[in-house]
């Protein structure tokens, strides 16, 4: 990783359909040279992928809440596989601490919510809470 390859990270984070000429005129390099660059990140696997953003608030989620579970003994592993197959789970990590998994989930109301957690107490003890706002959003991350 090099000064050049660090900015066109930086580019396509802050937007992934700029065009390789704009990102060029950016880094200083031409298009070509900006498409192999990116074309070795992506095959190194420092690139994983580009994805859409999508507004959960449009789409009629008016809930974004943060739910952390400590696990029952055994239910972890069975918890695990069924929390895939949620759609309101936009990320879920499985965490150290008092807590096994944290989650973020977007939920439609207060009714889809309770019926959330509902499907998990079975699993465990749940701690939610409600996101009030972002206060920073997909921060880019920097190359160490």
């Amino acid at each position: 990783m090099d000064l050049i390859n660090n900015k066109i990270l930086k580019c396509l984070q802050e937007n992934a359909r700029q065009s390789n000429v704009a990102i060029g005129k950016q880094v200083g390099i031409s298009s070509p040279a900006v498409s192999e660059r990116i074309k070795k990140m992506e095959d190194s696997g420092i690139l994983e992928g580009y994805i859409a953003q999508i507004s959960s608030l449009d789409l009629g989620y008016q809930f974004k809440a943060i739910i952390t579970l400590r696990a029952f003994m055994g239910k972890l592993k069975p918890f695990l596989e069924k929390i895939q197959t949620y759609d309101e789970v936009v990320n879920c990590y499985r965490i150290t601490g008092n807590e096994n998994i944290v989650m973020e989930v977007v939920l439609r109301n207060q009714k889809h919510l309770e019926g959330f957690i509902d499907n998990l107490i079975v699993y465990g003890e749940t701690k939610t809470q409600i996101v009030l706002s972002q206060v920073v959003k997909q921060n880019a991350i920097k190359p160490a």
